[in-house]
């Protein structure tokens, strides 16, 4: 019998879809780029790494192995520096909360001259742009699901976020 063909979707690991020589390039660009987190998916596979060693002062709190299920949204709220921000737990129930859609780094401004898109005791509409999430060199506009006031920014300029952890406090029309 002749040996058998390798898929080229098919690697050594056994998983469909998936190419051992896609994951050394990304962890490479990580690397490159001084990425701690990525997250891929297409179809039914879906990625999440999580670079060990980037340094930064909130090594201490990253995974030690990587998933492929979004991170909890209260696990990496101490990673914002602590004294400006506090932790979700502490978000008071009539409050609506903007989380991250995407893992990537918040920023308050479209540049680093320019004035926040909102501060807290702004007033925002929904649709509203509030941040910037920049993932893989890609500006992500986030904005407002609800009309509202802000009452604080839970993370700080140029922080690392994670998927799904909250980002601002927002106090909708109607509640006091």
């Amino acid at each position: 019998m002749a040996p058998k063909k390798k898929n080229s979707n098919q690697t050594q690991g056994g998983i469909p879809g998936l190419d051992l020589s896609e994951i050394e390039r990304v962890l490479a660009f990580m690397k490159d780029n001084n990425l701690e987190q990525f997250e891929f998916s297409r179809g039914d596979l879906k990625i999440a790494l999580t670079r060990a060693g980037a340094g930064g002062p909130a090594s201490g709190s990253r995974k030690g192995n990587p998933t492929a299920a979004p991170a909890s949204s209260g696990a990496s709220a101490p990673e914002a520096g602590g004294s400006a921000s506090a932790p979700p737990a502490a978000v008071a129930e009539d409050q609506h909360i903007i989380k991250s859609p995407i893992v990537g780094t918040f920023f308050t401004a479209a540049g680093p001259e320019s004035a926040p898109f909102v501060k807290p005791g702004d007033h925002v509409k929904p649709g509203q742009v509030i941040c910037i999430v920049e993932a893989m060199k890609l500006m992500n506009e986030i904005e407002s699901d609800v009309s509202g006031v802000v009452v604080r920014a839970l993370v700080e300029n140029a922080q690392p976020v994670e998927y799904g952890q909250p980002l601002f406090a927002i106090r909708p029309d109607g509640k006091k």
